[in-house]
């Protein structure tokens, strides 16, 4: 373990305050939700082809405590755009390689191009967060981070690219809730690692780690934008929101699509050959 990090240990001791209800609006329905976000997924559509256009190059990270939400806000986010316009990374654990290289090298490889939206599930932010809180940088190696980052972000400003950063804060019972769900549901197992579980135990250790980091990188050139994510749904939307907000896109016009039809040049009977192929039992 990295030196300067207090260990919470007490079986227990955030029960209590992990049980309050945290205070919340009415929760939207479904059919509210799925229209809001119909109308903005619509609007970063037309922020897709003005990037296209124009050849724009911006970047969006998403930081945040587990379980606070970043996954699927993204999805939010790109599930009706092109992949090759909005690109997630997400990268592993770096290789034995990558650790000899310098700290942010293996980011640069994944900045976008003209054209291109890249949206940093996770980011160069893990030297400040997990990987300070668990052991794997020594407090040396997080204070030198801490010191060139605002550099580092400003010289990606003026090289022209724009920088989004977003913080989701969960309260502590939510992400016990959240956890639980994961540990319960076997299809939300997949999302439930080693590192989740410890996050929680060390909640007041990530806790410290997220407000240095705020503090040292939360800048006039790249600041943070902080969102509340107890309520999935409107994070969401208010995130969304929010981002189309912070880029002066404009609609492009598009052409016209006329429909075609077939051309019965060289047809055939395309489906003869098709009968005798192993379909699959249509089983619904």
């Amino acid at each position: 373990m990295a030196d300067g990090v207090e260990l919470s240990t007490a079986e227990g001791a955030d029960e209590v305050e992990d049980d309050r209800e945290p205070d919340e609006k009415p929760g939207l329905t479904n059919k509210e939700y799925m229209k809001e976000l119909r109308k903005l997924q619509s609007e970063l559509c037309d922020l897709q082809e003005w990037v296209k256009k124009t050849g724009e190059r911006i970047i969006v990270i998403f930081e945040g405590r587990d379980a606070a939400g970043k996954g699927g806000t993204i999805k939010a986010i790109t599930e009706r755009v092109s992949p090759r316009v909005f690109r997630v990374v997400a990268l592993p654990a770096p290789s034995d390689r990558e650790k000899s290289q310098m700290y942010i090298q293996r980011y640069f490889a994944h900045f976008p191009a003209a054209g291109e939206i890249v949206i940093f599930d996770r980011s160069w932010y893990n030297r400040a967060g997990v990987e300070y809180v668990l052991g794997f940088c020594t407090k040396e190696q997080r204070r030198r981070f801490l010191e060139i980052c605002p550099g580092f972000e400003k010289q990606i400003v003026e090289s022209g690219i724009r920088l989004l950063k977003y913080w989701l804060e969960v309260s502590p019972g939510e992400q016990k809730r959240r956890f639980r769900a994961r540990i319960d549901d076997p299809v939300r197992q997949w999302k439930l690692s080693p590192t989740d579980l410890e996050s929680r135990r060390l909640w007041y250790d990530y806790s410290r780690a997220r407000d240095k980091m705020l503090d040292a990188t939360d800048t006039e050139d790249a600041p943070w934008h902080v969102v509340r994510s107890d309520d999935k749904k409107r994070a969401r939307l208010s995130l969304i929101k929010h981002l189309l907000g912070r880029i002066p896109y404009e609609r492009v016009k598009r052409e016209k699509v006329e429909m075609v039809g077939r051309s019965r040049k060289r047809a055939y009977d395309d489906e003869a050959p098709m009968k005798k192929r192993r379909w699959i039992p249509e089983a619904y």
